[in-house]
């Protein structure tokens, strides 16, 4: 499997979940981020990962999807596992 640039899904994902990221909501959360981060506020994990876990597992090879927030968050701690 080839690698995604940062910030892209890998397409099998995008084919489940693209249309979500269009939807209103979405495009909120979106919009919230940046304000936050023109705030000087730190959004973790930095916008180019945030879907980096899809991109390391296709779609139809995931059986389970495990989402969290780390207590002790930081560069390297933001965690999505896929099962």
């Amino acid at each position: 499997m080839g690698q995604q640039k940062p910030g892209q899904l890998h397409p099998s994902w995008l084919a489940v979940i693209g249309d979500e990221l269009e939807k209103p909501y979405m495009q909120a959360l979106r919009h919230f981020l940046k304000e936050e981060k023109a705030a000087g506020k730190v959004i973790f994990p930095p916008s180019p990962l945030i879907f980096n876990a899809f991109n390391h597992t296709p779609f139809d090879k995931v059986r389970v999807v495990i989402i969290g927030q780390d207590p002790y968050h930081g560069a390297d701690q933001c965690r999505v596992s896929l099962i």
